[in-house]
């Protein structure tokens, strides 16, 4: 049709997390494109006639499908594009419809995760570890979660799994697998999960409608919080035979493929009270199976995913050095970029080294006996596993000692320019600035051996040039590597956040429940599940910790553009404490990340950051500018 990009991208903005039955024409005004437009009315015309169209290839990455003869036999196969992978023309359903066996192997990063911390204990402190040979039940694992200290853990590192930690207050390995289970859309969207903590906090009796149901539901305190306890009340409960049980169990398709859950409701809820059950609990128990055709979690997935809960978080709380690089090795994966895991191992005693031209791999390493870690090239912006092969290779029979010698070597001047970027150099004694203005007086290629003489290579000739102020380190960290290891940028940015009233994040465990309170921070997470009504979370971190936010649909829509494109976030509302959980009720939201532009601005103050707010934050792949 002939549109721009930047009218793609603006459309895209306007229709991004919104139904599209929501979007209107003054939607499409407010980012400055004119709804009557022919062109763009024959885009939205014609978007709308596909939506519902396949759009792409989907292939489970562990999915095998198993046949009596040659699947050639049955149905072509192409090659996928990854290599020695293939893919079937038929999906799942087709599958299904004709009886063939489909097994599905779930590849989780956790477990390379795993494997990697299990490869580094053994060859930093000599100790040979499996999923079997972890030490059970440690008290001080679980002192951990109930903490909800979990950024990095499988599976509990979310905001409502943490939320949910110091409620459930785990203290048994089972206690994980209702954790693990507990936040699912089955037991939310069922009104399960305060009754059950409640009962588990003593504040709730625990009845049982009948003795057929506590049989059923004894283990999780007469509240059905699995899917097989689902099925099993429709048996026992509400009188299904095997066959509409397991008809059933077909309709609980994954994401509501299908929707067919709902015919079976009056059949259910009918069963039940046939049966002598209240009217509440047979609809609560069948909104819960509604809950399951949205994302159904069977008891025996909760307790796989509870083992790796445990061992991730026995290996963060014994080895946080070397939990946070195999996390960091294993990227993208997980809840938290790596500024994130990097900030939480200092957090926890972790001595962080950045990218070196001597002393880095590839992949981030341990050093001192393995209880420092030395981040990788990895973490450079734009830097590729050859570069880093390259470096390795030219600094194998000596140490680097000038910025030429690589170029000597022949490493790239482009690839110098991203080392000298981010830092790269100050086991040379040189920081950026020096090392880039070195890089710069190269030539593009190094000259010819014949005519290589040292004596007169460029970028010998002594210049004095200003300090960077801390302000532009830590602004070129962000740059290039998404973190720094200088200072945070909320910080730097302190003194203004103070005149503005602002009130730092750590500061909110200290607060009473619904005083109105103003923060900033970097926004590090956003979230709309979409069991949560509209309600969208959203973690802001600064220099002194973390404030989680809940900003109700009504201020989302207000404030969508703030809400969906802020880096640096300001809020006002009140602070809602319930136990150890706190969040802060937004009312107001606006953004603040013009602010980021001053970090690097000559007159920002070159301030010593205390050793206790020395910690990298990420901001995705957003520059400052």
């Amino acid at each position: 049709l002939g549109l721009s990009e930047d009218t793609i991208t603006a459309l895209q903005k306007v229709y991004w997390r919104r139904s599209w039955d929501d979007v209107t024409d003054d939607h499409i005004a407010e980012v400055g494109l004119d709804p009557k437009f022919h062109d763009i009315r024959l885009l939205l015309k014609i978007a709308g006639d596909l939506r519902g169209f396949p759009r792409h290839l989907s292939q489970h990455t562990g999915g095998m499908v198993m046949t009596q003869g040659p699947l050639t036999a049955m149905v072509p196969i192409a090659n996928a594009a990854m290599e020695d992978r293939t893919v079937i023309e038929w999906d799942k359903n087709d599958l299904d419809a004709l009886g063939i066996l489909k097994v599905d192997i779930l590849g989780l990063g956790m477990l390379t995760c795993i494997e990697k911390s299990f490869q580094l204990i053994s060859q930093h402190h000599d100790r040979d570890l499996t999923l079997a040979t972890i030490p059970p039940e440690d008290p001080q694992v679980y002192d951990m979660l109930c903490r909800a200290d979990s950024v990095g853990v499988f599976q509990v590192e979310s905001r409502a799994q943490m939320s949910m930690l110091p409620r459930l207050n785990p203290r048994c390995f089972y206690d994980l697998v209702i954790e693990v289970a507990i936040v699912r859309p089955g037991p939310i969207q069922g009104d399960m999960v305060h009754p059950y903590l409640r009962r588990r906090d003593g504040t709730e009796d625990v009845n049982y409608p009948s003795a057929a149901l506590e049989h059923v539901l004894g283990k999780t305190l007469g509240i059905p919080l699995f899917q097989e306890q689902a099925m099993k009340i429709a048996i026992v409960g509400a009188g299904f035979s095997p066959a509409e049980a397991d008809a059933l169990r077909r309709a609980l398709a994954t994401f509501k493929r299908f929707g067919d859950v709902h015919k079976f409701r009056e059949r259910f809820v009918e069963g039940m009270l046939s049966n002598g059950y209240e009217q509440d609990f047979a609809e609560r128990c069948f909104r819960q199976i509604e809950g399951f055709a949205d994302y159904g979690f069977p008891e025996s997935h909760a307790a796989s995913f509870a083992l790796l809960v445990y061992v991730s978080s026995w290996l963060k709380h014994h080895y946080p050095a070397t939990f946070a690089c195999a996390l960091l090795n294993s990227q993208p994966m997980g809840f938290y970029a790596p500024a994130q895991i990097v900030r939480d191992a200092r957090d926890h005693g972790v001595t962080v080294r950045p990218p070196d031209v001597n002393h880095s791999q590839w992949d981030c390493t341990l050093e001192d006996s393995g209880f420092v870690l030395r981040l990788g090239f990895r973490q450079i912006k734009g830097f590729t596993e050859v570069d880093a092969d390259a470096v390795i290779t030219a600094r194998a029979d000596r140490p680097v000692e000038e910025v030429k010698g690589l170029w000597r070597r022949g490493i790239s001047r482009a690839v110098l320019e991203k080392l000298a970027r981010a830092d790269a150099f100050t086991s040379l004694g040189l920081d950026r600035r020096a090392a880039l203005w070195g890089v710069r007086a190269l030539s593009a290629q190094p000259p010819p051996p014949l005519f290589d003489d040292p004596a007169s290579m460029p970028g010998d000739a002594p210049v004095q040039l200003p300090l960077m102020a801390l302000g532009e380190h830590v602004a070129d960290d962000y740059r290039t590597l998404r973190l720094s290891l200088k200072a945070h940028p909320m910080e730097l940015l302190r003194p203004a956040l103070c005149r503005d009233s602002y009130q730092p994040c750590g500061d909110l465990s200290r607060i009473p429940d619904g005083t109105p309170v103003k923060v900033a921070g970097l926004v590090i997470t956003r979230q709309r599940p979409g069991s949560a009504k509209g309600v969208m979370f959203v973690t802001l971190e600064d220099e002194t910790g973390t404030a989680n936010l809940v900003v109700w649909n009504t201020v989302y829509e207000k404030c969508r553009n703030v809400a969906l494109g802020s880096v640096l976030m300001g809020v006002f509302g009140s602070l809602q404490r319930e136990g150890n959980v706190i969040h802060v009720v937004a009312e107001k939201l606006w953004d603040e990340s013009d602010l980021l532009s001053t970090l690097d601005a000559p007159e920002t103050p070159d301030i010593t950051p205390r050793a206790s707010t020395q910690a990298p934050l990420d901001i995705k792949s957003r520059n400052f500018h």
